[in-house]
C-alpha cells in the first residue's frame, strides 16, 4: 500500500519532494578533518576516536557531506550511531536532563525509526541526528562549553568495591564518589549487572519530566547496538544525569515532592503476592484503573495497583491503563507536558521489560503509575485539561475517502484538526481498512521530511512502539492518540531535507 500512496501528488504536492530520498545515493566524496587528541578530555576506542573527532570539529555546513563520503568508504552504520552518541555524551553536559541534551537523549529513538524505514531510507534519522548535534554542540558552546574530563585511574574503587561504593554514593547524591565508582563497575563487572542499579535510579525521581528514566533506557538500547565496549563515558553521563536536583541540600535528607512516590513504593511492592505476575487479563480493570488515573494522588494511583495486582489482575491489564492514560493526557493538553506523558511511560515500560529484577519489576509499574499523575498535576499548572475527551469512549468519525486515500486524509487532516484525524484514524483500525503497518510508515516518512525537532523523533518511536504492548482492541485508541502529535502532510519540509539535498548536488 505505501509504495502506491508514495507515488501520489496528494495535498497539493506535500509528499512530492519527498519521494524516496533517492538523494542519499548521490554521496560526493570530500576529504576528512584533521583528528587532534588531548590527555585532559576522555578518550575513546583508537578505532572510534577518529571519527568521533570528525563529527566534534567538522563544520555542521559540512559534515552532511563527509560523513556521506565516509560511508561510502567503508563506515558502517553502528560506527555512525556510535560516533553520534559519543560526541554528545562527551560535550554535553547532561544537566539538566532535556533541553540540548536531546542531542543524546534522541539517538535511540532515531535508530529504532532507521531500523523500521524502508532500506532507502534508512540514514535519513541518522543524518538528520548528526545535524541535531552540530545544533546543540554551538548552542552549549555559546554558555561556555563542557567537555567530559578524563579520570585519574588511580582514584578509582577497587572492581570487587565498585558496586557497593556506586550505590552508596547514588543514595547519598554523591556525584564525585558516583563517577569513579561507575567507571570501575563498568571495567569490571557485566552490562547486565550495571544496568539493574540504573532501571531503579532513572525512575526514583519526577524531576526532569522524565527524562531520566528516558535516557537511561535510550543509553542501554543504543549500546546494544553500537557494543558495551562505550560503555564508561555513556554510564559516567548517565549516573551524572540522575543525580541533578535543584533543592538546596542533599534530596538524601530532604523529603522532596520528586522523591516521595519512590520512597512510598518501596514499602508498597513489599505487599503485592510473590506470584503477581499471574492473573487475568481484564478489561474492566483496565477502565477502573484509566477511570482512578484521572483523578489520583500519586500515592492513591500507586495503591491501586497493589490492589489490582493482588485481586490476580495480570499487569498487562494495569499497563494497559497507563499507556491510554498517557496517550488520553496528550488528548487532553497536546504540548510539551503530554507528550513526556508517552515517551516516559515507553521508557519506564521498556525498564521493565528488561529487568531481571523482581521487586524492580514492581518499583517501575507502580512509579510509572504516580508519574502519569504527577504528569497531570504538572499539565494543570499550565492550563486547563479538555474534560469532555476520554479515550476510552471516544467516538469515530467517517472518513471520506476510500483506499490508500483514505490515510492521506487522516494525514491532512492533522494540519487543521487533530481531534477529527484521530476519530477517523479509530474508525479505520476498529473496520479493519486500514493497516496499522502502513499508518506506520507514513508516519515515519513524514517524520523524516517534516520533523523539526528531537521530541518529534523521540515520540514518534515510542508511540508507535507502544502500539504493540497495549492489547486486544485498546491498541487502536492508543494509535489514535498519536494523531495529536505526529506530524501532518500540509507541513513544510524540514531545513535539513533541502540542506542535505543542495549539499549533494554541489
Amino acid at each position: 500500500m505505501f509504495s502506491q500512496i508514495s507515488r501520489r501528488n496528494f495535498v497539493a504536492g506535500a509528499l512530492a519532494s519527498l519521494g524516496d530520498f533517492a538523494f542519499l545515493r548521490q554521496l560526493p566524496p570530500v576529504s576528512g578533518a584533521e583528528v587532534k587528541v588531548t590527555p585532559e578530555m576522555v578518550q575513546f576506542h583508537p578505532d572510534t576516536e577518529p571519527l568521533v573527532r570528525l563529527v566534534e570539529e567538522t563544520e555542521r555546513n559540512k559534515l552532511l557531506e563527509v560523513i556521506a563520503d565516509k560511508i561510502r568508504h567503508g563506515t558502517s552504520y553502528s560506527q555512525v550511531l556510535a560516533a553520534i552518541l559519543l560526541a554528545g555524551v562527551r560535550n554535553i553536559q547532561p544537566r539538566p536532563v532535556g533541553f540540548e541534551f536531546h542531542a543524546v537523549l534522541v539517538v535511540n529513538s532515531a535508530h529504532l525509526a532507521a531500523l523500521a524505514a524502508p532500506d532507502t531510507d534508512r540514514w535519513m534519522p541518522l543524518f538528520w541526528a548528526l545535524d541535531n548535534f552540530k545544533s546543540s554542540q554551538a548552542i552549549k558552546a555559546n554558555k561556555g562549553g563542557w567537555k567530559m574530563p578524563a579520570l585519574e585511574n588511580g582514584k578509582l574503587p577497587p572492581g570487587a568495591h565498585a558496586r557497593k561504593r556506586f550505590i552508596d554514593a547514588m543514595e547519598d547524591w554523591n556525584e564525585d564518589g558516583s563517577d569513579r565508582a561507575i567507571a570501575a563497575l563498568v571495567r569490571h563487572a557485566g552490562a547486565s549487572e550495571v544496568i539493574e542499579l540504573f532501571w531503579r535510579y532513572g525512575a526514583r525521581d519526577f524531576r526532569d519530566i522524565g527524562h531520566k528514566a528516558i535516557y537511561v533506557a535510550n543509553a542501554w538500547r543504543t549500546l546494544q547496538t553500537v557494543g558495551w565496549r562505550h560503555a564508561e563515558p555513556v554510564m559516567r553521563s548517565l549516573a551524572f544525569a540522575l543525580l541533578e536536583h535543584k533543592e538546596n541540600g542533599n534530596p538524601a535528607k530532604l523529603d522532596a515532592e520528586p522523591d516521595r512516590p519512590w520512597r512510598e513504593n518501596l514499602q508498597r511492592a513489599s505487599a503485592i503476592r510473590a506470584d503477581w505476575f499471574q492473573g487475568e487479563i481484564r478489561s474492566q480493570a483496565t477502565t477502573d484503573l484509566l477511570a482512578t488515573l484521572r483523578a489520583a494522588t500519586p500515592a492513591e494511583a500507586s495503591q491501586k495497583i497493589v490492589h489490582f495486582l493482588n485481586n490476580q489482575v495480570h499487569p498487562a491489564s494495569l499497563w494497559d491503563a497507563l499507556f491510554l492514560t498517557a496517550g488520553e493526557l496528550l488528548m487532553r493538553q497536546p504540548g510539551i507536558v503530554g507528550l513526556h506523558c508517552v515517551t516516559s511511560t515507553n521508557a519506564l515500560h521498556y525498564g521493565y521489560q528488561t529487568s531481571a529484577n523482581d521487586e524492580t519489576r514492581r518499583l517501575l509499574l507502580l512509579q510509572t503509575a504516580a508519574f502519569l499523575c504527577m504528569f497531570r498535576q504538572a499539565m494543570l499548572g499550565r492550563g486547563k485539561l479538555r474534560e469532555d475527551l476520554k479515550l476510552d469512549t471516544l467516538e469515530s468519525a467517517e472518513v471520506q475517502a476510500k483506499g490508500p486515500q483514505a490515510l492521506e486524509e487522516i494525514f491532512t487532516d492533522l494540519g487543521s484538526d487533530r481531534l477529527l484525524a484521530a476519530r477517523k484514524t479509530l474508525a479505520l483500525l476498529e473496520n479493519k481498512t486500514l493497516d496499522p503497518e502502513q499508518m506506520m510508515i507514513q508516519a515515519r516518512r513524514l517524520l523524516f521530511s517534516k520533523g523539526r525537532d528531537s521530541h518529534d523523533y523521540k515520540f514518534t518511536s515510542a508511540a508507535l512502539e507502544d502500539f504493540y504492548q497495549t492489547t486486544g482492541s485498546w491498541r487502536n485508541r492508543y494509535l489514535a492518540t498519536s494523531m495529536f502529535n505526529l506530524r501532518g502532510a500540509t507541513e513544510p519540509d524540514n531545513g535539513l531535507v533541502h540542506r542535505t539535498k543542495a549539499a549533494l548536488r554541489a
